[in-house]
């Protein structure tokens, strides 16, 4: 939903196109990147200053910080510039809000450009520097956190960092070298190598990958690339989730909202630096041909007639980004290259690819109890296709299975789901409560406005848990918050989700290509913005931004160290709260906060969860510091880190693994094809052993006891 207060936006961005359009007519510039990065600033600015939720003021300060954020998220690892470079940028410390208000494009140009040739010069120093034998004996420490580093003061000072980022590289694999001698020392036919040899094996392979390396950068990082990473530290600096889209960025968007898009049914990885076929889906269109075999070599992909792009040093993603399609039947090309060294052209017309794992999907976890398990990895709709899966109605139907099978509870898993469509969290919400306001959302300068479930009807009335992690975000939230405030169920989880509590929507860079009577250009794409146009508030008033859902109950999690979460951003929007909705709590013969007190004392005593917490704290201390590049120190402190990891690996798997099974009528598709058997027994696998799935049971359980002796007592 778009507020009509920011219409007047788009009528003003539209005139701002046309503007620079006309004023440049009968200018050959659609070949000259200044003319179009000049277009995507000025309407950037425009979006930001007049639509933005919350917009800092674009002026001398706001240029200053994006000069500073720019260089250095082209140089996170300050190695490639020099300090002298950074210093010499400070003239446009003013002009960078000057250039976004339609002043001449200067800044982006003069940065980038030195920033191609440093890349050029250090991209060299790696086969001198690699070419002897490190002292692994010597006292000395890197520095890997970004914000801990500087620029270095000279080409001597950038060379020095290289060399130990390099030693340290070699240290690692140096220290697998090791360990695999070890290993393997009393093996048939083993060739036992001195230090000396494997010391050098260690920079060989450093070496190849280094190479690889650059040549990833040389492929990706182009002007265009990084124009993109220009915009998008001027959009990022109003909030984390305000982004420029690039077209093809654009479109691998509505791929993942929708969960499926137009390819040719391969998967791709990268073998020592060539791309090659990983695997191959049943009934694709690469399959189909029968011409594609795993480990093919792709060097080159074609769109239908158009010359091929050669894609050595090309990574995966961006290899992926061209074969696929934004039609289906449309033709791709691909040059592959056999193990045995002939090469073949191969022509391949798109279809549609349907990516499974992101469907809702569920089992049936056998034990006390017979329970009942949705996941759910995101709340995706296509809204291009009314006929496409929706995740409400995919939840639904998994329902009706698993109370076709008697379930007594069901467990819902949103753990790494980052959300999806706020429409369909609505939906879903109310196939677990009666009519009701779900969250209320607020623009700028805009009365709150709430999203309700107007159908009075419930799919599932029974007990339910809610399993969440940090990595649960934006829709996520919005769900988890829902059922949290009616009471409805239990949330479970690590201290809070991610804190992801604004709305975006996409919009168009040049919308006048939508109306042929403004159209100028309609070749010309400048991509889209995703913008942030409003906050997230739950039903109780308080925001799920920055702050998140923090579950009934707390669940150490592995991943808790890392400072990832939304809090962590310092772009970050502010949390608020607003009045709360009028709703009524869900009556239940079950109480919630009894249960929820008692597993909680439970959890305090638990020398699993405990241990977890404490490797977690210790953990987070030690990614705080600096590395040793001395082989003793090196081998020790890798000596508890692994201990550390392996410990919570062991403490994150059951000793008694859970019986988890899936439904029956789910049998017939996944017998289809060994792919979909080999998928759906890791998977099971994989759930068997989870302690919080099993946790989550537990609660579970506590639910249905104390409902079955309401009923008995009655």
């Amino acid at each position: 939903m778009m507020s009509k207060k920011f219409i007047p936006v788009i009528l003003v961005l539209t005139g701002a196109s046309l503007f620079i359009a006309f004023s440049t007519q009968g200018k050959t510039d659609n070949d000259n990147p200044k003319s179009k990065y000049a277009k995507v600033l000025r309407n950037v600015g425009i979006m930001l200053e007049q639509g933005h939720y919350s917009p800092k003021k674009i002026d001398d300060a706001f240029s200053k910080m994006i000069l500073k954020k720019f260089t250095e998220a082209m140089d996170d690892d300050r190695n490639i510039f020099l300090q002298s470079d950074i210093d010499a940028f400070k003239k446009f410390e003013n002009k960078i809000d000057d250039e976004i208000h339609g002043a001449d494009l200067e800044s982006f140009f003069v940065i980038n450009d030195l920033y191609l040739k440093r890349l050029n010069e250090v991209s060299i120093l790696y086969k001198d520097l690699l070419a002897k034998p490190f002292d692994f004996n010597k006292d000395e420490n890197i520095e890997l956190e970004p914000e801990k580093l500087s620029f270095p003061k000279s080409e001597a000072d950038r060379t020095d960092s290289w060399r130990k980022r390099l030693k340290y590289y070699s240290l690692v694999k140096y220290s697998e070298l090791q360990d695999d001698r070890e290993k393997n020392k009393n093996t048939k036919d083993f060739v036992m190598k001195a230090d000396s040899t494997l010391e050098r094996e260690a920079r060989d392979v450093v070496r190849k990958q280094i190479e690889r390396l650059f040549a990833n950068k040389k492929t990706h990082e182009t002007t265009d690339e990084n124009f993109s990473t220009f915009v998008n530290t001027i959009t990022g600096s109003m909030d984390p989730h305000t982004n420029y889209m690039p077209p093809i960025d654009k479109r691998s968007f509505d791929e993942s909202m929708s969960g499926s898009f137009f390819g040719i049914g391969a998967q791709l990885k990268d073998d020592d630096g060539k791309i090659k076929i990983a695997s191959l889906i049943t009934g694709m269109p690469a399959w189909k041909s029968g011409e594609i075999r795993i480990d093919d070599e792709i060097i080159k992909i074609g769109e239908g007639k158009a010359e091929p792009v050669d894609v050595t040093g090309y990574a995966v993603t961006d290899a992926v980004k061209l074969i696929r399609g934004a039609q289906k039947g449309s033709e791709v090309r691909l040059t592959i290259k056999r193990n045995d060294g002939s090469t073949k052209v191969v022509s391949l017309l798109r279809d549609e690819i349907k990516l499974d794992d992101t469907f809702a999907r569920s089992a049936i976890i056998n034990g006390d109890h017979k329970v009942g398990y949705i996941y759910l990895p995101e709340f995706y709709v296509n809204f291009d296709d009314p006929t496409a899966p929706k995740c409400s109605e995919d939840v639904a139907k998994e329902i009706e299975k698993l109370k076709a099978e008697h379930v007594e509870g069901i467990v819902l898993d949103l753990r790494s789901n980052g959300g999806g469509s706020l429409p369909e969290v609505v939906k879903m919400a109310g196939l677990f409560i009666e009519d009701g306001p779900i969250c209320i959302v607020q623009g700028r300068e805009e009365k709150p406005y709430q999203w309700k479930d107007k159908d009075k009807s419930v799919a599932y009335s029974g007990p339910l848990t809610v399993l969440v992690d940090e990595f649960s975000a934006s829709a996520s939230e919005i769900f988890a918050a829902a059922i949290q405030d009616y009471k409805r169920g239990i949330i479970i989880g690590s201290t809070s989700t991610y804190g992801k509590g604004t709305v975006q929507r996409s919009i168009p860079l040049n919308p006048e290509s939508d109306n042929s009577m403004f159209t100028t250009n309609k070749s010309e794409d400048l991509g889209s913005i995703k913008l942030t146009l409003q906050k997230f508030y739950r039903i109780n008033g308080g925001a799920t931004q920055l702050r998140g859902v923090t579950p009934d109950i707390v669940l150490p999690d592995r991943m808790e160290y890392l400072k990832f979460r939304e809090k962590d951003n310092p772009s970050a929007l502010s949390w608020d709260e607003i009045g709360k909705a009028d709703y009524k709590t869900w009556t239940s013969t079950i109480s919630n906060d009894l249960v929820i007190n008692n597993v909680n004392e439970e959890i305090k005593m638990n020398n699993t969860f405990s241990k977890i917490k404490s490797d977690i704290e210790w953990l987070n201390q030690y990614s705080d510091k600096k590395y040793s590049l001395n082989y003793n120190k090196y081998r020790e402190e890798k000596k508890k880190l692994n201990a550390t990891y392996k410990e919570l690996d062991d403490l994150s798997k059951l000793s008694n693994a859970l019986k988890v099974t899936n439904i029956a009528v789910d049998t017939v598709v996944i017998n289809k094809t060994k792919e979909k058997i080999d998928k759906n027994t890791k998977w099971l696998n994989n759930l068997s052993n989870d302690i919080y799935i099993d946790e989550s049971v537990k609660v579970i359980n506590r639910m249905i006891n104390q409902a079955n002796t309401v009923k008995s007592n009655l």
